[in-house]
């Protein structure tokens, strides 16, 4: 049976044609969406549960995105050989979309969501995770499921200053600016992304562009719902218990009081404390009996007053639950090198935020390897981002990084990659350890990852700093408050959260999440202009302590040599079986790695220990180098003969420094002229071009003794007469071999023809 497929096609004329297609694949799925573009397929399903979970007060939204080893044409490398845990890429994509999709849904919407979408096949020009969102949302748009959208997802490169949207694989090689855009028709809600050095004003004009192709899409996907009959209506659901009379009475017990608490300038701790005591003594005046029937719903409506008294609070006072006033950044100390070990380290608090950042160095054995079906290699630099329960007072098990933490890491590293010079070499690892949070620990990640590549010499660009901006706002009067380095609790009730890295040299790394509608271009321009500042003031803060890169690496950090040889030269220094590297390791205590690029070969040793760096540098040098006549080299004694000494002059090259060789005086005999292992300076006199053998000289870098007669050699007619003398003889010795042979011959000889021969080999044995 061929079911019939509905499609959309989205072409905007560059080239850059989407087909979204439905009613073929996944049919038993509340929606599903089969996108194209080029070669690349995705499937999008979605199933939302017809009723909510008891006791469940919130969306259980799940997003999952895959790339299937098959899309590439590839069977998986892992033992079980088959697709895993999502890697970091899928995790960063999927947050893209969860981040997007759930503001849509509406609040009292609590069924069990499922969202997935799959990498089917895979061109190599088309970048799938600009599909993602679109696939997904339209996959929802035809359902029945309550959700405020269609929304989409764009990216804009810039190639030769010029914004493209949704680039080929090919344009983003030559693209400054890497920003995933997202959002509505009416507006933007989700941003992410890195550039070198954007200004405020270039970033809107990214985000302008990429709006209006987001506008296109969402207009696409109600296009398509036309095709199959119209949108659906939304289904009907009652996931919440809702008692008007009650919120309203919780509203006007309590909002003063805790508008009041919200004016009294404290720390995170002292506040919960307030707040908390503030609902206890309020229950307790509602009575046991009351709350025992309505306890889950006082708690909501406490916990919206609480937000209503707090945000009206900031709007009409304009300052802050810590007092301060809406651009102040909080009190900020830092310290260079805490920890003596790591190659480097930094420590850095903001108000009740803390990282503490290492830095280690390593090889390029100690590169990350990425293997999933877009993305295959290594990676030279790695930010890892922890985040344990204590940091924010709380006990529960560690269980490996989460979703949030992977992003959070992210957004760091964009950033500080950035700041990296060409010719790092080494692989660098970064890991940040949140001790304390209370509002953007990622930026805090950003700030303590920036001294301490630092202070572990590694020569950055520049300085880099972040900061997370917040908003409170409101629709019907108008009013708003942008907030610079906003608390934790303030990320809970506001409106915003957007995070910028960067320094004076513009924007290199941003993320914004929006929770309201109709945010301005004017007011984010003046939210980007906002965090300038306040990223400024940071890093006038970071500057007092450390301020430009140390000079030299720390005395215990393992010390780079980077060098290229000829390709024909990579064996010698591997060796048969890798011998001849293994052992020079072992030898200089050092780690030596060589590949072959570009038609050469590229080693690298590295190594804490300076004179086995050195040593290790000498020794390939020498395998390296090609003997030539004339030259005078360090050599060592390998071997002691009658005639004279092996000497090995380059690693794995011996010659022959022969007795007459050694002085200019003549040497009867080898006895105590030298050691094995003793070190002698020699001079390369010849190459024999059959053998390949080397003639050495030590004499002739030592002066002549004041009064030196050379040897008379003798005539040389002699020596040939008794030559010839000597072959006459050889040629008669011939001759009698050649009679004896004759002679064997006869004697061999049967038969009846031969009984003569016998007789005569008997007579001749009787005469003897």
């Amino acid at each position: 049976m061929k079911f019939e497929a509905i499609t959309k096609t989205l072409d905007f004329g560059d080239g850059r044609e989407i087909t979204l297609e439905t009613g073929r694949l996944a049919r038993q799925a509340n929606g599903s969406i089969f996108l194209s573009m080029g070669k690349t397929r995705l499937l999008a399903t979605v199933v939302s549960a017809k009723t909510a979970r008891e006791g469940v007060d919130f969306l259980p939204l799940s997003v999952d995105y895959q790339e299937k080893f098959a899309s590439v044409g590839r069977v998986p490398g892992s033992f079980l050989r088959r697709e895993g845990r999502l890697s970091d890429y899928e995790v960063l994509i999927c947050r893209i979309v969860d981040r997007t999709l759930r503001p849509l849904f509406p609040s009292d919407y609590h069924a069990d969501t499922q969202v997935m979408i799959q990498l089917m096949s895979s061109d190599d020009n088309v970048m799938p995770d600009c599909l993602v969102a679109l696939a997904a949302s339209a996959a929802i748009t035809i359902t029945d499921i309550p959700f405020e959208g269609p929304i989409s997802a764009v990216r804009v490169g810039r190639v030769d200053g010029k914004f493209v949207v949704n680039p080929f694989r090919d344009e983003m090689e030559n693209s400054d600016v890497d920003l995933m855009v997202a959002g509505t028709a009416a507006d933007i809600n989700m941003v992410e992304g890195e550039m070198d050095g954007i200004s405020e004003q270039e970033m809107i004009e990214a985000l302008k562009v990429a709006h209006d192709y987001i506008k296109k899409q969402c207009a696409a996907q109600l296009e398509l719902c036309e095709q199959i009959g119209g949108r659906p209506e939304a289904r009907e659901y009652n996931h919440e218990d809702n008692d008007a009379d009650l919120a309203a009475k919780v509203e006007a017990d309590m909002y003063q009081k805790l508008y009041d608490i919200g004016t009294v300038p404290t720390d995170k701790n002292e506040r919960a404390v307030a707040f908390e005591a503030a609902y206890t003594e309020y229950t307790e005046s509602l009575g046991e009996e009351f709350m025992e029937e309505n306890g889950h719903l006082v708690k909501k409506y406490f916990g919206k007053t609480k937000k209503n008294a707090i945000r009206n609070m900031v709007l009409e006072t304009r300052k802050r639950l810590d007092g301060r006033s809406l651009d102040d950044v909080r009190q900020i100390w830092t310290e260079v090198n805490p920890l003596p070990v790591p190659h480097g380290s930094a420590l850095f608090t903001r108000g009740e935020t803390q990282s503490i950042t290492t830095v280690t160095l390593g090889s390029k054995l100690d590169e990350q390897l990425l293997d999933s079906p877009n993305l295959s290699g290594y990676s030279k630099f790695m930010l890892h981002y922890n985040f344990p329960a204590f940091s924010v007072g709380e006990s529960r098990p560690n269980r490996g990084p989460g979703r949030r933490e992977i992003g959070h890491g992210n957004l760091a590293l964009r950033g500080l990659k950035r700041m990296l010079p060409e010719d790092v070499g080494y692989t660098v690892r970064i890991v940040s350890d949140i001790l304390e949070s209370n509002g953007s620990s990622s930026m805090a990640t950003v700030c303590a990852g920036s001294m301490a590549l630092m202070d572990a010499g590694i020569q950055v660009k520049a300085g880099l700093s972040g900061v997370a901006m917040g908003m409170i706002s409101d629709p019907e009067t108008g009013k708003y408050a942008i907030l610079t380095d906003i608390l934790g609790d303030e990320d809970h009730l506001g409106d915003m959260d957007f995070k910028v890295v960067g320094n004076e040299n513009g924007i290199y790394a941003c993320q914004m999440d929006m929770k309201v509608d109709g945010l301005s271009y004017e007011v984010l321009e003046e939210a980007l202009m906002q965090a300038k500042d306040g990223r400024m003031h940071v890093l006038h803060e970071m500057e007092k302590t450390i301020s430009k890169p140390n000079e030299d690496l720390k005395p215990h950090t393992p010390r780079l040599v980077k060098f290229q040889v000829e390709k024909d030269k990579i064996g010698a220094i591997i060796g048969s079986g890798g011998k001849v590297i293994q052992d020079l390791q072992e030898k200089t205590n050092t780690t030596i790695t060589i590949d072959e690029v570009d038609g050469y070969g590229v080693v690298e040793i590295l190594s804490a220990d300076k004179d086995g760096l050195d040593e290790a540098k000498r020794i390939i040098d020498g395998i390296c180098e090609d003997p030539e006549v004339g030259k005078v080299y360090e050599g060592v004694v390998k071997g002691i003969m009658d005639f004279g000494a092996f000497i090995e002059f380059l690693p794995g090259k011996q010659g022959l420094l022969h007795i007459s060789e050694i002085k200019w005086e003549r040497l009867e005999t080898m006895e105590g002229v030298f050691e094995d292992g003793e070190e002698v300076k020699v001079k390369l006199l010849d190459i024999d071009q059959k053998t390949g053998k080397f003639k050495l000289s030590r004499k002739v870098l030592l002066e002549k003794p004041e009064g030196y007669v050379e040897p008379q050699r003798k005539p040389r007619g002699n020596n040939d007469r008794r030559g010839n003398d000597r072959r006459r003889d050889n040629r008669g010795r011939d001759n009698r071999g050649r009679d004896n042979r004759r002679d064997n011959r006869n004697r061999d000889n049967r038969g009846p023809r031969g009984e003569g021969n016998r007789n005569e080999g008997n007579d001749q044995q009787a005469e003897s």
